[in-house]
């Protein structure tokens, strides 16, 4: 093993949620504006997981206003607090942008429950 494998190794976080693509999440994570630190919260659909290791990044997307918004996380950022999942959806894909062209009751990911 590398220096740079047994480096990415060490920085790899096992306390984080399992979730996949179609669940809703909320990802609590620091915000550091001047010398203050707060959490801030992000609650939407993933629709995107790549990436594997310490290159492992999810894509969360919110309708905010009427207007939809996506941010990308890396999964094992030390700024991400934590991941509640509040909802497990059901999908046939593991990628999920074809939720960008859809709005209202269409753009909704049925849940696993029913």
């Amino acid at each position: 093993m590398s220096k740079l494998q047994r480096a990415a190794a060490q920085q790899l976080r096992n306390d984080l949620l399992k979730f996949k693509s179609g669940d809703r999440i909320n990802v609590h994570f620091k915000v550091i504006e001047g010398d203050k630190e707060r959490i801030q919260q992000f609650e939407g659909d993933v629709i995107s997981i790549r990436g594997t290791g310490i290159n492992k990044t999810f894509t969360v997307r919110k309708i905010s206003d009427g207007v939809g918004v996506e941010r990308i996380f890396p999964m094992h950022s030390p700024k991400i607090a934590k991941i509640e999942l509040i909802r497990e959806g059901r999908v046939r894909r593991a990628k999920l942008y074809y939720l960008r062209n859809l709005s209202g009751k269409a753009a909704r990911i049925k849940s696993k429950t029913n």
